[in-house]
């Protein structure tokens, strides 16, 4: 690993980002109409009665936290887009930069993206409804680290099929996070899922961590059952998305698809 290769990849994303205005979207706009979205959703059902109360914290508890997801997946799978948007790929590897380096570079460069979305999203929620994630506890940081690795694992299936199947699956980086966001049980129980599902969302690493921030919203001790089978799970798709992702780049090389971002 090359520190100097690791931080150009971080410079170069970040003056993409820091130039183009359209880019904050998704750090600036995004998360703040995502809070008020499911914060007046919240504020709305707890109208209602007492039981209707714990409503809004698992919202916005819920989506504050799908977005450390979101936003780690999404800031490593623009990233790469970045090299097909500008026809760069092919300069790229041509470069002595490793495949690892290149990741760690994205990696350090989603988590920049991570901290300044996560810093909107809690001012907003303490502003506009006085909530702030520190309700969860020490709890949260466990439950942070399932979110993390399904985040990174996704990117690296999304990252797979642009490779093989070309620009036409990019739709596919924004669309598995609407996946995991109606499947993983974000704001409620899967129970109220319809049946057919369920059994998809019991697999999902991402629905233990979410069940595991109900329990410490509604004051339990830290769920360490379900951390731990949401830490398998996430470690077996990262396993499968960095087999996945070797696989699509050695097709890549071989069948010669770089053309298609050249």
């Amino acid at each position: 690993m090359n520190w100097l290769r690791i931080r150009t990849v971080v410079r170069r994303h970040w003056y993409v980002l820091w130039r183009s205005p359209n880019r904050w979207f998704d750090i600036a706009v995004w998360p703040v109409f995502d809070v008020l979205l499911f914060g007046s959703l919240g504020a709305f059902v707890a109208q209602e009665n007492d039981a209707s109360r714990a409503a809004a914290p698992y919202l916005l508890a819920g989506i504050m936290l799908f977005h450390v997801l979101f936003q780690c997946q999404i800031a490593v799978t623009t990233g790469f887009m970045e090299e097909t948007w500008s026809r760069n790929l092919l300069n790229l590897m041509t470069t002595p930069i490793t495949e690892g380096e290149y990741a760690a570079g994205l990696a350090l460069y989603a988590f920049m993206k991570l901290a300044m979305a996560m810093a909107t999203i809690s001012l907003v929620a303490l502003v506009t409804y006085q909530f702030h994630l520190d309700t969860v506890g020490w709890g949260l940081v466990p439950i942070v680290g399932v979110l993390l690795l399904v985040g990174w694992a996704v990117s690296l299936l999304v990252i797979g099929l642009i490779l093989r199947y070309g620009q036409s699956a990019e739709i596919l980086a924004w669309g598995t996070n609407f996946v995991l966001l109606a499947l993983s049980g974000v704001f409620n129980p899967i129970s109220a899922l319809p049946g057919a599902v369920q059994p998809i969302a019991r697999i999902l690493p991402t629905t233990f961590g979410f069940r595991a921030m109900r329990t410490l919203l509604d004051g339990g001790p830290i769920p360490w059952g379900d951390l731990g089978w949401g830490y398998l799970g996430a470690l077996v798709f990262c396993l499968f998305g960095y087999w996945f992702i070797i696989h699509m780049l050695e097709t890549f090389r071989r069948r010669g698809f770089v053309t298609r971002f050249s």
